[in-house]
């Protein structure tokens, strides 16, 4: 039974796929990754939280051989020893230079470590909850030659003088300690960790010795008295956040080997006054005393201040540039400059005037948000496109004037811009994101109902009525994102052809939407939730594009689409007046500007051509022949479905009229007054439908003789109204042997097929009935066939 056992376990880990693991290889019970032919200590399995495998003590060696190679162990991986509770002391080799994030955190157990001195960079909560680390007395711990952190209370007015030959500082060494006000960092510190003085708001100074290259993401975050930094030329990298929010910062220089500058590194230091790059620094500039840090390569504006004088060889203001810088009130941009980036003047509250010149092509978002002084804006003709939220929350803004080249306005753009009273939206513009314009007092004064935003459909507010029908005026160019969001009220929406864009989510949750009429000839750009819940409605467009709506992204969504038929032409044939649409079909009809248009014998085409392209004709419309006095007989083709209302009427001299096969209706007073007629032969075998008694007059139903198929002489005789025709004959063969069509076979018909057989004239004759043989062709066999019917009475 044990075998069965353990025979279904291997056959259970066979069938269950196999999961990357964390480790590439252990050797002697430790975990490790490679990279290149260096090893980092890592943890088994997938999940470092689900493995306790490390425990007692353990050894990390310096190097260690796996596969033939031989790895050096240069550093501890994230979470590598992680809740290892069971661990009482690790020893780690002189190899090791790094350790991880929570490398060693929540290792209870864990008394002993032997750091060694080449370890310069230590992760944030690397040693949290060790009890080697809670036996630290309060303040600072060292962790090798790194400070790691301080620890319990720090006392305001604290001053912390690191000892000599200290490598590093740990990632949020001193985070919070707001009692800092001083600290001397000696020339072996190499690195200072991110958000390593996060939250010190007493520290006002700091000098960064020489020997540091890297300063970390968040390192100085929020020291709102830090009056100036002065970086020095060995640091090579600032992080992401370093400085944010360092309100009190007046002064920055940059020194000769900073070749990256993280986003949003000086975000929000409202005071800088003074701003210099070293002269000799290849990467930044700060060209022509300008107080500005500038990528030299890109001549892009990375960081300005309050007394920034942008330089006339600068082409864009980067993310952030101006961002937070309250003192800020105004700026003159170069016409150079051909972008202004995302964020680049967001929070400068005190901005009161802007003046964007013709040079700019896009505002990014958040340009501008925030820039609650500014009373007006002029956007020029050259800016094609405004991005998200770029002006949101200017309070202050009355009126803006946007250049005729803006083809797109970003989500919230002026949102929250209660002053805005007027602004002049071109009709260039084709795109309106969402709620671009709410909570402005421009939008709150519209009434209830569809704002128009210059020529985009914006937004439908206030409350929409059950059973709304919506028609968007010729010439709009787009419908805003969300402009008819959860309209349960909206059932149709005519779009016209002029729309170019619908944004996203403009119909979503339009639940009782049930027809939508698209005029575009090319189906507009839409989005992925434009017609979310919507795609049930049916989808009318012109029957001629049908195709490209049915392969257009998202519209081809719809389970329903219909063609619309529309005019392509009128022409004439043969003395016809016809009309062509797009869904290949024609239709007979009047002209209107000459009475008496249609005289004499006229025979109606099955299909015409009009500009190379071939329509086939299925109606004669209302009145298309009416009063027509001297028209004399008409043949109607058996393509012809409908015949329309009033469509004869009053043709006096009308004599004869043969009905086509496919004429399925005839409309009331068709054939009104029309009293000459002697002869009406229809060639459908089922009644056409007569929508009225006076369809015909009683002088035509009385004198006329109505030829109909001769088998079904008693269908028409039974029909609504056709049974008013006093005489109705048939006419046609009654099949087998009826070779002349007179209703009967006797030696006529043999006569007649003789002279068809010998002299080639079937003309007269119903060749379907005389092929007896069916051979499909008439010969001597149908002959003696026939005479056989005749002397045997055979049918």
């Amino acid at each position: 039974m044990k075998h069965l056992y353990s025979l279904s376990l291997l056959l259970l880990a066979l069938l269950i796929p196999a999961t990357a693991l964390a480790h590439d290889f252990y050797v002697n019970g430790i975990y490790y990754n490679i990279n290149g032919n260096e090893a980092t200590v890592t943890y088994q399995g997938t999940n470092s939280w689900n493995h306790n495998t490390y425990s007692g003590d353990v050894t990390i060696p310096a190097t260690v051989t796996y596969g033939g190679t031989t790895y050096s162990v240069t550093s501890i991986g994230d979470n590598a020893f992680y809740n290892c509770s069971d661990l009482t002391s690790v020893t780690i080799p002189n190899s090791v230079t790094s350790i991880g994030k929570s490398a060693f955190k929540n290792c209870s157990g864990l008394t002993s470590i032997d750091i060694p001195n080449y370890v310069t960079s230590i992760g944030e909560y690397a040693f949290y909850n060790t009890a080697w680390y809670n036996n630290q007395p309060d303040g600072l711990v060292y962790a090798g030659l790194v400070a790691y952190e301080y620890k319990g209370s720090m006392p305001s007015g604290t001053s912390i003088t690191l000892r000599n030959g200290t490598l590093g500082i740990a990632g949020s060494a001193f985070y919070g300690c707001s009692g800092l006000t001083s600290i001397t960092i000696p020339n072996s510190v190499t690195s200072i960790g991110g958000w390593a003085f996060t939250g010190c708001s007493g520290l006002t100074s700091i000098d960064i010795p020489n020997s540091v290259t890297e300063i970390g993401n968040g390192a100085f975050d929020g020291c709102s008295n830090l009056t100036s930094i002065d970086i020095p030329n060995s640091v090579t990298s600032i992080g992401d956040y370093a400085f944010y929010k360092c309100t009190g910062l007046s002064s920055v220089t940059i020194g000769n080997s900073v070749t990256s500058i993280g986003d949003y590194a000086f975000y929000k230091c409202t005071s800088p006054t003074s701003i210099i790059v070293a002269g000799d620094n290849s990467t930044y500039d700060s060209r022509g005393n300008c107080n500005a840090i500038i990528e030299t390569a890109t001549n892009t504006l990375v960081l300005g201040c309050k007394n920034t004088n942008i330089p006339n060889s600068v082409t864009s203001i980067g993310n952030c540039a101006f961002g937070g810088c309250t003192g800020l009130t105004s700026i003159d941009i170069p016409n150079s400059i051909t972008s202004i980036g995302d964020g680049a003047f967001i929070g400068c509250s005190g901005l009161t005037s802007v003046t964007i010149p013709n040079s700019v092509i896009s505002i990014g978002d958040y340009a501008f948000s925030e820039c609650y002084s500014l009373t007006s804006v002029t956007i020029p003709n050259s800016v094609t496109s405004i991005g998200n939220q770029a002006f949101s929350y200017c309070s202050g803004l009355t009126i803006v004037s946007i250049g005729n080249s803006v083809t797109s306005i970003g989500d919230r753009t002026f949102y929250e811009c209660t002053g805005l009273t007027s602004i002049d939206i071109p009709n260039s513009v084709t795109a309106i994101g969402e709620d671009a314009f709410s909570s402005t007092a421009w939008y709150n004064n519209h009434p209830d109902g569809l704002v128009y935003a210059g020529l985009v459909a914006y937004k439908y507010k206030g409350l929409m009525p059950s059973d709304m029908s919506i028609f968007l005026y010729d010439g709009t160019l787009g419908i805003a994102g969300s402009a008819f969001s959860g309209c349960a009220g909206l059932t149709s929406i005519n779009i016209p052809n002029s729309i170019l864009i619908i944004g996203d989510n403009a119909f979503a949750s339009c639940n009782h939407l049930t027809e939508i009429y698209s005029l575009a000839l090319v189906p507009p750009t839409v989005y992925a939730n434009t017609f979310n819940g919507c795609y049930s409605a049916i989808l009318n467009v012109y029957y001629n594009v049908m195709n490209a709506y049915k392969t257009a992204d998202y519209w081809k969504n719809f389970t329903n689409i219909v063609g619309i038929v529309e005019c392509v032409g009128v022409f004439e044939v043969d003395g016809i007046l016809y009309r062509a649409m797009n869904d290949g079909t024609a239709a007979v009809i009047a002209n209107e500007g000459i009475e008496n248009y249609y005289i004499g014998d006229l025979v109606i085409a099955d299909t015409v051509t009009f500009e190379g392209n071939n329509y086939v004709v299925k109606i004669i419309e209302d009145n298309a022949f009416s009063d027509c006095y001297e028209l004399t007989s008409i043949t109607i083709p058996n393509s012809v479905e409908t015949i329309g209302e009033q469509a004869f009427q009053g043709c006096t001299a009308l004599t004869s009229v043969t009905i086509g096969s496919g004429v399925t209706t005839i409309g009331a007073k068709a054939f009104n007054y029309c009293n000459a007629l002697a002869t009406v032969k229809c060639i459908g075998m089922m009644p056409p439908v007569m929508a009225s008694t006076d369809c015909f007059s009683t002088a035509a139903y009385n004198r006329a003789t109505l030829f109909v198929p001769r088998q079904f002489v008693d269908a028409y005789q039974a029909a609504d109204y056709w049974y008013k025709f006093a005489h109705i004959e048939g006419w046609g063969s009654v099949g087998r042997g009826d070779i002349d069509g007179d209703g009967a076979v006797s030696i006529r018909d043999v006569t007649t097929l003789i002279d068809a057989i010998l002299n080639g004239n079937n003309e007269g004759i119903y060749v379907e009935s005389a092929d007896l043989n069916s051979n499909g062709r008439l010969d001597i066999g149908d002959v003696t066939t026939i005479i056989d019917m005749l002397l045997n009475d055979i049918e």
